[in-house]
Formats: C-alpha cells, structure tokens, sequence
C-alpha cells in the first residue's frame, strides 16, 4: 500500500510517500480502506514536536473509508460498512495519511450516508466542539435536536474549523449562535455555517453588540484565542457561564480577574480532544454520528466550510495549508475508495 511516513519531526519535507505492506487488524481492531483523510493543526504540531514512538509515523488523525477486515473479537458485521475515524494517530503510528490503516473499533464510528468528504471532516473540530458546549455546569451532557432551545452560544472565530463544527452543532441543537469574524469574506462562512448574528471584532465592539442582542449575557463561549478576548469574554458570560478555551494562541498566558468572574460562578475550561475524559468522547462520537445521519452537518463553500483537496502524494503541500491557516477544510484522497 501506498502511505505517508515520517521518521523523524521536523517541517513538511520529512514526510515521505512509501510503499508499505497492508497491515493486519490486531485483536480490537478494524483494517479500514482509507478514502480521505482530514488534516487539521494538531497534525503538522505533531509533526513537527510528538515523539516519533517506534521510528515511524502516519501522519493524521482524521479520515474516512470502508472497513476491509477486523480483528479478533470484533463483529464480523463490520466488514464493509463506511466509517469515520478519529484520534487514529494518538499515542499510535497508524495515521489515516495512507491506503489503509488501522485503529481500535471504538475509533471507527458508522458513516452512513454521508460522504466521506463529511466524514473526514467530523474528527478532532467536530468532537472539540461538542466538548466545548457540553462542558459547561449548565449545558447538556448530550447534543440533539432542541437540546439547547433555550441557550446562546458565542463562538469567538466562527470562520475556523472548530468554529464552524461549534455553529453547526449549537444550531442543530437549537441554541442562538452569536460569533465573531476578522473579515466580510469570514462573516459570510459563518452566516453559511448557520450563525444567527456575526459581529466582525475588527470594527463593532463585541461585548456591546453581544449585549444588544442578549442583555443578560451568554451560556457558553467556544474560544479560540483567549489571550486576545478574555477581557470581552468576562464581560459576556451570564451567571453560570463557561468559556471553553480550546487553542492556545502560541503559548500565551492569560490573567482573569477573580470577583468578576467568582460572582456569577462562572467556569473556565480548557479543552484538548486527546486527554478529554473517556465518557464525553464516547457520548460526543454517538451525537456527531446522529448530527451527520440526520444531515445536519454539511461541508463546502455553501456550509461555511471551503474544501481544499490534495492527493496523497502531495501531503506535504496540505500539511503546509494547515499550517499557513487556510480557511476552510483541507482533505487528502488517499484511494478510490
């Protein structure tokens, strides 16, 4: 088979395309043909900084294909069904950057209908986002339809992935979406995303728009740069609120004042996709699957989501569009599947 390896961390280049033999699905594990594969930052991050464990590594954690064998103890019935991966390449060298790969069965959930262009999109943005609005002491622990009917969610970023995957979700669930953009070009991903209000931060003042729209402040805030917005964010959460801080803008340090935000009980929380407690991953891959089978979940220009398609072969150059902040989702087809 054909597949993308790297062997030591470094930039794009030490990705190498390779001729490797089709692995064997180990006891707990399915052998999937890959379709596509979804690239997002935490890929070319771990490229560049996770140990090389073993000496080799596929690259992505993301993707999407057809199951082609399984391994001791896992339902025969499996075979041939199409499937979304997630998490493939944590803590494992079988990335979903090649023809085939493999991965526990509780990483491969059921795709249905949906395509494999949506399926390889759900992954890290989508499950970050559903932990990003379940994680709050008032928000639900499950996502469905009506289930945040009386809540508003502002997603600070609403043009990124994880911001598109928060609008998605909260608006297929019912909530108010209030997000922010840095452009018009963003504000109209985001209204394509299914936004109720955008406010561009470059030239409204975002706590006084929020505050037009809903006096009393917001349930949940999915932040992608809370170094920059913290300030905005202690102003906007209503009694109870939570800011769900799922990026870590480089590094930087962020310094909250303790009465504003001791007063009205509010939470903070950090959100890393891979280290999440086990319940809530299982429960947030049970309800993006329904989200996706109830075609809730879209992707493309028309979804706020532009694709941008790569061969495998040019892995190195759709690693380099993550990395350069492409707007929109970057997809590699790794067969024919």
């Amino acid at each position: 088979m054909k597949a993308i390896v790297y062997e030591r961390n470094g930039d794009a280049s030490v990705l190498q395309l390779v001729d490797r033999p089709i692995p064997e699905p180990a006891p707990g594990e399915v052998l999937v043909r890959m379709a596509v594969s979804g690239v997002n930052p935490t890929d070319w991050k771990a490229r560049r900084t996770w140990p090389v464990a073993g000496g080799w590594q596929i690259p992505d954690q993301d993707g999407a294909g057809v199951v082609e064998a399984v391994g001791e103890g896992v339902d025969q019935n499996l075979i041939g069904e199409r499937v979304w991966i997630w998490e493939a390449a944590w803590q494992r060298p079988w990335g979903t950057a090649a023809e085939y790969t493999v991965v526990p069965v509780r990483h491969a959930a059921l795709l249905g209908d949906a395509s494999f262009d949506v399926g390889a999109a759900l992954g890290i943005p989508f499950m970050t986002a559903h932990r990003c609005l379940t994680a709050g002491e008032f928000m639900p622990d499950r996502l469905h339809a009506g289930a945040l009917s009386d809540h508003v969610v502002l997603v600070q970023g609403g043009a990124g992935a994880v911001g598109n995957a928060a609008i998605q979700l909260a608006r297929w669930a019912d909530a108010c979406v209030i997000t922010t953009v840095s452009s018009p070009e963003k504000a109209q991903l985001a209204a394509a995303a299914g936004a109720s209000h955008v406010i561009n931060y470059r030239e409204q003042d975002v706590v006084e728009e929020v505050r037009k729209i809903v006096p009393d402040g917001v349930h949940t805030i999915v932040e992608v740069s809370a170094a920059r917005n913290a300030a905005d964010d202690v102003q906007l959460l209503r009694s109870g609120g939570a800011v769900c801080v799922y990026a870590d803008d480089g590094g930087a340090e962020v310094t909250l004042p303790i009465r504003p935000l001791m007063m009205p009980n509010a939470r903070w929380q950090f959100v890393l996709i891979y280290t999440a407690p086990t319940a809530a991953k299982a429960q947030a891959v049970v309800d993006v699957s329904a989200a996706a089978a109830q075609g809730a979940i879209r992707v493309g220009e028309e979804a706020g989501l532009p694709l941008h398609h790569y061969s495998l072969g040019a892995t190195a150059a759709a690693h380099k569009a993550v990395e350069g902040s492409v707007v929109g989702k970057v997809l590699i087809t790794t067969s024919e599947t």
